[in-house]
């Protein structure tokens, strides 16, 4: 039986790993450090959006288990996470 919050979370995975592909290769394409880091740069955007739906999916899946406490750590933990990674 496939959960639909873990295929979601796989799904956004996959699309994850396919534009980190696509993006190798438009890299390779171009050949031009200027048109890398530009590209690099949108991945820097896409990366933390797929991490917090990921686990906002996650969250959801599993709302109905956890109390209100670990809620709380979960949702900290994770805006730490986001805290040191856009932290200049």
């Amino acid at each position: 039986m496939l959960d639909k919050f873990v295929m979601g979370m796989a799904g956004l995975r996959v699309l994850s790993g396919s534009i980190e592909l696509i993006a190798a290769v438009l890299m390779l394409r171009f050949m031009q450090v200027e048109k890398a880091l530009l590209i690099n740069s949108g991945l820097a955007v896409v990366g933390p959006l797929i991490l917090l739906a990921t686990t906002t999916i996650g969250l959801v899946g599993m709302a109905d288990k956890l109390s209100f406490g670990k809620l709380f750590w979960i949702l900290l933990g994770v805006s730490c996470i986001f805290f040191g990674i856009l932290k200049k």
